[in-house]
């Protein structure tokens, strides 16, 4: 009897420990469910992408990558709600007065004005401050050497 409750109690904590990993893992994998299907995203791909594409060369570039807006808006200090007030500035008034990144203007031109809702806005910059963006290649080192040359906010 006293090995037969010992077994039972050695099977119920070998099962505890395996679901425990498993709701870790479903944890997880939930963010990352919740990061696709975010409306921001698919809001972000349609709209902002046939510019701001990370995916695009190099010299074929039109705009700066969606990771260069994250990165030069957002800093250790930037809350949720006023990076989404920066990025309803910019994007309801684009002028040069309104602008943070200087040498993409320098380099593509001011953005022309968009007619998009204030939510739909809301919702591409809630996606783009909560989650990871695609970055192009060597991004992160072109980042690093032009961070210096950026005028303060």
């Amino acid at each position: 009897m006293k090995n037969s409750l010992m077994v039972l109690v050695l099977v119920l904590l070998i099962i505890n420990c395996d679901n425990s990993n498993k709701r870790a893992t479903y944890a997880k994998n939930s963010d990352v469910l919740e990061a696709q299907t975010h409306p921001g995203k698919k809001l972000m791909e349609t709209h902002c992408y046939a510019c701001h594409n990370a995916t695009t060369s190099e010299a074929d570039r039109i705009a700066p990558p969606m990771i260069a807006i994250k990165m030069r808006y957002i800093n250790s200090v930037t809350s949720k709600k006023e990076f989404v007030a920066d990025m309803q500035k910019w994007i309801k008034e684009p002028i040069e007065s309104n602008a943070k990144m200087y040498g993409a203007v320098k380099r593509f031109g001011m953005m022309q004005k968009l007619p998009y809702p204030e939510n739909v806005i809301e919702q591409i910059a809630d996606y783009i401050f909560d989650n990871d963006i695609e970055q192009p290649e060597r991004f992160q080192e072109h980042f690093n050497q032009n961070k210096g040359c950026m005028r303060p906010n």
